[in-house]
């Protein structure tokens, strides 16, 4: 399914949702540079901060609009009068307001009803507009609220000037379908830009996101790395190789910086990110499984769904326990070691007895000292060294 012609913004919150993740703190330096990263990967929205949260966190604000990075700017506020007057002076084009949407939240976290929700989504979002802000309505646990009252949230945003809506999966207890189907609904209500927000709680936060773009939605919230709150939010580099990959949406990032933004955030966030993380793991193109390294030995395209090029990377053999002779004859050739298949049979049982020992593939060295090993038990095999 190709939706090539669809445009889908990318709004990253690494900056804010993505530091609201427990013991993650980024100093001015590093969130300036982790700023000038997405944008010169092409990210063209960047939530960069909460301005309520002090003198400091303004400056730092303050000093990324600076740097004329090309993205528009977007502060977090919660709707009331000191965070919108907090936001002034910091450089951001537009501010989110964010206020509970959920019955739950009105009554048990604020402790008011819906009609003193309304009202102040009428007076703020009016307020911020006379102070030259633009302004997105953030739906705060919008997947719990009743979906009329969401759809008279976003009536009254749209009528005080507002021009974006966020729908915060703010526990992350959606499904793609049900996203899909409310999705689909708020856009047959509203002409204003619908912007998903989903966290990982149960792993769905990148389908989420997808099914969000599928039902109308015109921009997404990500993370680098998919840090923040508890799980974590819709990874960046997933939402944008997944819209390019599944749809054909390009969504004007540059894929081929993904692997360096991650490594940027990794190292700023102290937060490791797995080998096996999608898209930017270390390990997502190594292969090890005889079946599957034969057919890549014969074609990628035999077990090639992302294509790693697009990330400035490559395909990677490592010998271990599920490797196949096909595997231990074209690794030890890369060494300069033509083996016949009979011998590597024997190889491999070594190589086998390795990894299950030191739990690690075996690097060139003690692949050549395996090999050795071998024939020193064995008296002797049939190859030839390489030039």
């Amino acid at each position: 399914m190709k939706h090539a012609k669809r445009k889908v913004v990318i709004n990253d919150t690494t900056l804010r949702d993505g530091e609201q993740t427990a013991g993650v703190a980024f100093n001015a330096e590093e969130k300036i540079r982790i700023a000038a990263a997405l944008a010169h990967a092409g990210v063209p929205e960047l939530e960069m901060g909460i301005p309520a949260m002090g003198a400091a966190e303004r400056e730092v604000m303050r000093a990324i609009a600076a740097e004329n990075l090309g993205a528009r700017l977007m502060a977090w506020c919660r709707m009331c009068d000191n965070d919108l007057y907090s936001a002034l002076g910091t450089g951001v084009d537009l501010v989110d307001l964010s206020v509970a949407a959920s019955d739950q939240q009105i009554a048990h976290k604020l402790r008011r009803d819906r009609a003193w929700v309304l009202e102040q989504v009428d007076r703020q979002v009016r307020k911020a507009l006379d102070l030259g802000f633009e302004v997105c309505l953030g739906c705060e646990d919008a997947s719990r609220a009743d979906l009329d009252f969401l759809r008279q949230m976003i009536a009254v945003a749209e009528k005080a000037g507002a021009r974006r809506i966020r729908y915060a999966d703010t526990l992350g207890i959606l499904e793609p379908f049900t996203v899909l189907s409310q999705m689909q609904t708020l856009r047959a209500h509203t002409d204003l830009e619908i912007e998903m927000h989903a966290h990982d709680d149960l792993g769905l936060a990148t389908a989420n996101t997808l099914a969000a773009v599928m039902g109308g939605a015109t921009h997404i919230n990500t993370t680098v790395n998919g840090l923040g709150e508890r799980a974590g939010n819709a990874a960046l580099e997933e939402a944008v190789v997944g819209l390019h990959q599944l749809y054909g949406i390009n969504t004007g990032v540059d894929i081929a910086q993904l692997s360096s933004l991650s490594s940027l955030v990794e190292l700023a966030s102290g937060r490791a990110v797995h080998c096996q993380k999608s898209v930017v793991g270390s390990h997502v193109f190594t292969h090890e499984s005889g079946i599957h390294t034969d057919g890549l030995l014969k074609d990628f395209r035999n077990y090639q769904g992302l294509d790693p090029v697009l990330l400035g990377r490559s395909h990677e053999l490592v010998l271990g326990k599920h490797s196949g002779t096909s595997a231990v004859i074209h690794a030890y050739a890369l060494l300069g070691i033509n083996l016949a298949r009979e011998d590597a049979s024997g190889v491999l049982e070594q190589i086998r007895d390795f990894v299950t020992r030191t739990k690690k593939a075996p690097t060139p060295a003690e692949l050549q000292q395996l090999h050795l090993n071998t024939l020193n038990a064995e008296g002797g095999l049939h190859y030839e060294a390489g030039n």
